[in-house]
């Protein structure tokens, strides 16, 4: 069996042509020479992923070996695959890798040096390649002399598996090997498939050996060098509330949370593109020029000029871009352990407040949960809010358990009782969608900003089925939106809407139990039948 060397090097030698770390002119000039993509009117590569335009987690595996058999969270999110199914396809794939120009980049993760990962990738597409090189972070010259590879991305889009032959559902194929240290892309030219398998690697490695709690998050740092982190699901704002004018921006998606520091696992951004406008996403519309990397849009008829409305091929769509596109980042990645955490939900149900603040075990278990939901009309025959439960928000990257992400985010917090923890309800206030109305921006950046500055000092009122503290006041934010049942017309309507929503976290935390202290499960909410 080949190492990582060897395989890089059979692979080398039976390619057509090798590039190796091209830069972003050279990468832009082959992906358009090879028809990969086309220029927009900013001068960024617009290119199609083809059938996937997304990631397929039916499709992801993790090879069960003597490394992950007692370790990993085996189930839906990580189907397992044997080691012998995996030698075999990754020998069919250096074989269809023969003769086919190739491309090859030395990038690596996180960026607090203690924690480096460094990585390989090696793919057939310029796109995908000019991909990896924004979103991971980039070595200088003089560090890829001499830096050792410990992990290789291998990622070919136009080989097919032949299903359950090959130990997968399938054509296309995502597979993490721990022990050889390979992710293996097969069938799919969605980028996002490179990002995420080292994410997933990151989400293994860090918490079992390193100690680091591993987070989908985004972070800031304030000019007083307090870092603020920020979880929540697609649409609860992370992205939008993390980007603030006075504080600079360590990352939009994945860090680490050491002893010592909070440090980005990546090197660049990769935004959603849907209904982006430059008035409600001004640094993502300015991060779209030469050299980004904009996937799967489709442009105004007769231009080159991309129409984010249109969701034809995909909602989907996205862009890739090196950090360094933002304005106002840390230099390095890197803050200190955060001072404020903030939970972000959309909650359609109209239930939850607009800010409260949470004990170590209410953590813990809103972190387990995962809560955001979806609105009434986004899909067919959805006539009520949809509640969406994603473990630690992340939970389709996770190879452990969630309990083991909690459970360290608990032990973190109380070591350090300085730190707050925050649930912000971005979501509907004086009913459910379409009822209600959407908490206006203006007054979540205001509460959080109060947060951000010890603001929330005077006195809370407990809510008496999720258990959270909610302010009783907050500086430019009117009072009675503070406290969520003060602001429905119907109190008792509010009551029995709360209790649906308690029994769908109930219900949902139920998976869990069997491994979640009790502490997180004390921190549950209340069911008028339990009290």
């Amino acid at each position: 069996m080949m190492n990582n060397q060897e395989l890089i090097s059979a692979i080398r030698n039976t390619a057509s042509q090798v590039y190796e770390n091209l830069t972003t002119e050279e990468l832009v000039q082959k992906a358009l020479e090879r028809n990969e993509g086309q220029l927009t009117d900013k001068d960024a590569l617009a290119a199609d992923t083809g059938e996937f335009t997304g990631r397929s987690p039916k499709d992801k595996f993790l090879v069960k070996d003597e490394t992950t058999e007692n370790t990993a969270w085996w189930g839906n999110v990580n189907q397992p695959i044997s080691p012998e199914k995996f030698d075999s396809l990754l020998n069919r794939v250096v074989d269809h890798l023969g003769n086919k120009e190739i491309f090859i980049r030395h990038a690596y993760a996180c960026a607090d040096p203690e924690y480096r990962l460094n990585i390989q990738v090696v793919t057939e597409s310029a796109y995908q390649n000019l991909f990896a090189k924004h979103l991971f972070l980039r070595p200088t010259p003089s560090e890829v002399a001499v830096q050792p590879t410990e992990w290789l991305i291998i990622a070919a889009p136009t080989f097919k598996a032949n299903g359950a032959e090959d130990g997968v559902r399938q054509h296309n194929f995502t597979i993490v090997n721990m022990t050889r240290k390979i992710i293996l892309i097969g069938g799919s030219g969605y980028t996002g498939e490179i990002k995420k398998g080292i994410f997933g690697v990151l989400n293994y490695i860090l918490p079992q050996e390193r100690g680091v709690l591993s987070m989908h998050c985004s972070a800031n740092i304030g000019e007083a060098g307090d870092t603020a982190v920020f979880f929540g699901l697609s649409g609860t704002g992370k992205t939008t509330l993390s980007a603030d004018p006075n504080r600079k921006l360590i990352g939009d998606d994945e860090h680490g949370w050491s002893d010592k520091s909070v440090f980005n696992f990546e090197g660049g951004c990769y935004a959603k593109c849907v209904n982006l406008t430059e008035e409600k996403e001004p640094q993502i519309w300015n991060a779209i020029k030469h050299g980004a990397l904009v996937e799967n849009v489709r442009f105004f008829e007769g231009t080159n000029s991309p129409n984010y409305d249109d969701i034809s091929v995909t909602e989907n769509t996205r862009v890739a871009y090196p950090i360094e596109y933002i304005d106002n980042i840390a230099v390095p990645s890197v803050g200190d352990a955060p001072k404020n955490i903030f939970f972000l939900t959309a909650d359609a149900f109209g239930v939850l407040p607009p800010i409260s603040k949470l004990t170590p075990g209410q953590a813990m278990y809103h972190f387990i949960s995962g809560y955001t939901a979806k609105v009434a009309g986004t899909e067919a025959g959805v006539t009520e809010p949809q509640a969406t439960f994603s473990a630690c928000f992340g939970q389709a990257f996770l190879p452990l358990h969630p309990a083991k992400y909690a459970e360290m985010l608990g032990k973190k917090l109380t070591e350090n009782p300085n730190i707050n923890v925050w649930l912000i309800n971005t979501g509907w206030t004086g009913g459910p969608y379409g009822v209600g109305s959407r908490m206006k921006l203006s007054y979540t950046r205001a509460m959080i900003t109060a947060a951000l500055e010890g603001q929330l000092n005077g006195s809370f009122t407990q809510h008496p089925v999720f258990g959270v503290m909610m302010p009783d006041a907050c500086p430019n934010v009117p009072a009675e939106l503070l406290h969520p049942r003060n602001t429905w017309a119907d109190a008792e309507a509010y009551d029995a809407q709360c209790q649906k929503l308690s029994q769908l976290f109930n219900d949902n935390f139920q998976k869990f139990a069997d491994g979640s202290s009790d502490e997180i499960k004390a921190a549950a909410p209340k069911l008028a039948n339990a009290q």
